[in-house]
């Protein structure tokens, strides 16, 4: 990547831009909009859509899902809008900074600041990163996912399946380096996030959906 006199500016308005936009915890506000209290004292006290589902309520948690999902993708795409207008100017290889906003929304979520850095676990968030910088990638592990989950009927086991798979399909897939290390960084967060329930699918106590 050229280094421009702006690109650390750039660099750190970007990271801001993921991380706040990542850090809406959509699971929280939807479950307290509709009376069904503060979603941390539910189950795992996980803001994601599978703590959402616990609740009992399936249409709010797919509703989570997707705004979860969604938001990687929306980050990067205001970026890509900030150079196509070229609001940020003189910068090449723009993508970096799109994988750099991407990469910062998972960690958004994950350690939202308002939340005292207890998210979610960035499996919604990340497919939604991963499924803007290669759809093949992001729909193969997406397809991975689900047939985990209708086999052995765990959530997290089907996220950590699916984490692994992304890094080495972007390997084959992707041209871009960026675009593996953003992956890499994506996996490692998320089975980080999920080392109680690796603890507990090891031990054979891991709750299933």
């Amino acid at each position: 990547m050229t280094v421009e006199p702006n690109t650390l500016i750039y660099f750190i308005l970007f990271v801001i831009l993921g991380y706040l936009i990542g850090s809406i915890p959509f699971g929280l506000i939807l479950t307290k909009s509709i009376g069904l209290g503060d979603i941390r004292k539910i189950g795992s006290g996980n803001i994601g859509a599978t703590n959402v589902l616990r609740t009992g309520n399936k249409k709010i948690a797919l509703l989570t899902l997707f705004l979860d999902g969604i938001k990687g993708f929306i980050a990067i795409i205001l970026v890509k809008i900030l150079f196509s207008y070229e609001i940020i100017p003189n910068i090449n290889n723009h993508f970096y900074f799109e994988c750099i906003t991407g990469v910062s929304a998972v960690i958004g979520h994950c350690f939202p600041i308002w939340l005292k850095f207890r998210g979610g676990k960035g499996v919604a968030t990340g497919f939604g990163v991963i499924l803007y910088l290669n759809i093949l990638v992001g729909v193969v592990a997406l397809l991975i996912w689900l047939l985990s989950a209708k086999l052995f009927k765990i959530s997290s086991l089907s996220a950590l399946f699916s984490y692994i798979i992304i890094p080495i399909s972007m390997y084959f897939f992707s041209s871009e380096n960026i675009y593996l290390i953003s992956s890499i960084i994506i996996s490692s967060v998320c089975f980080f996030q999920h080392r109680e329930n690796i603890k507990r699918l090891i031990k054979g106590t891991e709750p299933k959906i």
